[in-house]
């Protein structure tokens, strides 16, 4: 009864306002690995980073929060970075330095859910093997996917937005945000391509749009939630708390694993209001906090028993 991450690890180098505020330890998939270990989910994470100091601090940090990091994860020649320059009212921009590379199945129980996305998912040349990864645990797991488009990484739209397709066939639960899907079909509305999207297979695709709040579709129909009132530090991790959440409420309603495809597939309009709003409460309360710590367990639910979160403010 376990998740499989697969994606890249890397350390933010944080910029606000031309000055390097601080070095922290980030990754979409890394992110959503965290935050499952946070809220009590056993999890392996697959990742490809290297054998220096960088990557040892990642190592220490998954490890300490629960993760199991797979075997073979430190073989890169350098660990990935990445300079998130934020914004005034806290918004990131980011430029990488990174490889993903993938070689061989991870030494792992298969898993109940297997969950890959962002640069992983659809950069070369690793992005193949994470694609045979899927295809490897479909017939056990729920697969979930975040494609976190990084367009400043992307050399050949087209080719990506074709592997991105490609994936979603391979998906049960989709998330993605209003900004991924104006990359992906400028000319369409995030509804409609969501709606293309839950045709080629998925059984739940979610679209976030900031403080405009968040919508997912089923074949129920569609559950809408406002952006719950908070005191925004950054977004850095607003979308891997709102995938992280996604899973957990899924799990929590026994709605993961291949044998439970089925069900999935039905699942309601209540449930599925549940299941987003967990998801929305889990992105709130990252957001008020500096930098991707996503909340625990007990921070959420007290959340929740109080009607919202409470955001602690920069100190």
């Amino acid at each position: 009864m376990r998740a499989l991450v697969i994606g890249e690890a890397l350390i933010d180098i944080v910029e606000r306002d031309g000055q390097v505020t601080g070095e922290h330890v980030g990754g979409s998939p890394l992110n959503v690995a965290v935050g499952l270990a946070r809220l009590d989910r056993g999890v392996d994470f697959l990742t490809h980073i290297g054998d220096d100091a960088r990557g040892r601090r990642i190592a220490e940090y998954v490890e300490s929060s629960g993760v199991q990091l797979v075997s073979g994860s430190m073989s890169a020649d350098h660990t990935p970075t990445a300079v998130a320059t934020l914004d005034e009212d806290g918004s990131a921009q980011y430029t990488f330095d990174i490889d993903w590379e993938l070689t061989g199945t991870p030494e792992v129980t298969p898993p109940l859910v297997a969950h890959t996305g962002s640069i992983a998912s659809w950069h070369e040349p690793g992005c193949r093997a994470t694609a045979a990864l899927l295809d490897t645990y479909h017939p056990s797991a729920t697969i979930t996917f975040d494609p976190n488009v990084r367009p400043a990484l992307i050399e050949d739209g087209d080719a990506t937005r074709g592997r991105i397709d490609r994936l979603l066939e391979k998906c049960d639960v989709v998330k993605a945000s209003d900004e991924d899907l104006r990359w992906i079909d400028p000319h369409r509305t995030a509804k409609q391509i969501a709606r293309t999207w839950l045709s080629l297979g998925p059984s739940i695709v979610a679209v976030t749009m900031g403080d405009r709040g968040a919508f997912a579709m089923c074949d129920a129909g569609t559950a809408r939630i406002a952006a719950l009132p908070v005191d925004v530090v950054d977004t850095v991790g607003a979308g891997d708390a709102f995938m992280t959440g996604l899973i957990d409420a899924l799990w929590e309603l026994n709605l993961l694993g291949a044998e439970r495809r089925h069900d999935l597939r039905a699942i309601g309009l209540d449930a599925l209001n549940s299941v987003v709003s967990t998801a929305a409460l889990s992105s709130a309360l990252t957001v008020g906090r500096a930098g991707a710590d996503l909340p625990d367990r007990a921070t959420r639910e007290a959340a929740a028993a109080s009607s919202g979160p409470r955001s602690p403010r920069p100190g």
